[in-house]
């Protein structure tokens, strides 16, 4: 299993699906990783984005009445695993823990990960599950950025209107 984290949540408009965009947490070469795309509803979205955003609302939304109902059980949410993937429909497991034991749950991975969430519990993705799931993603970070800049400021300097030819 390889750990995962969310990278970003991305909410459409209300009768649009957003994408939750996991990213595993793995050795990779600079600026570059794997990414694992989720479509999900807008109540999902909301969901995971409150969880993500740390919002406390005055009466308890779904996900905090379950998290309330666990710890008067004495239970936690041990953590998130998913473990397939059919075409775009993705399978997770709720991993709970209670006396000592652990309990397993199937979930819908938006739900399991808005619970994991908001009790910092650790998610995991099945490595075939992420090899036929994800995508390569490559970060466009500072100092790239700052070299572009000083490449195209260089360009800039040498050009002249020669270059662009007759105008017709």
């Amino acid at each position: 299993m390889v750990p995962l984290k969310v990278l970003t949540l991305v909410v459409a408009g209300p009768s649009q699906p957003s994408v939750l965009v996991l990213q595993p947490v793995e050795e990779t070469p600079a600026g570059k990783a794997r990414i694992v795309p989720i479509w999900i509803g807008p109540p999902e979205a909301a969901q995971v984005g409150m969880a993500l955003e740390q919002v406390k609302l005055d009466r308890p939304m779904t996900h905090d009445l379950f998290l309330d109902a666990l710890t008067n059980l004495d239970a936690r949410v041990d953590s998130v695993v998913i473990y397939r993937a059919r075409g775009q429909v993705f399978y997770s497991h709720l991993v709970l823990s209670q006396a000592g034991r652990l309990i397993t749950l199937d979930a819908r991975p938006s739900d399991a990960i808005a619970l994991a969430l908001r009790q910092d519990a650790p998610m995991y993705i099945e490595e075939e599950v992420l090899d036929a799931a994800s995508f390569p993603f490559l970060f466009r970070g500072e100092q790239q950025t700052e070299a572009e800049l000083a490449e195209f400021k260089t360009f800039l300097d040498h050009i002249s209107p020669e270059d662009f030819g007759e105008l017709s």
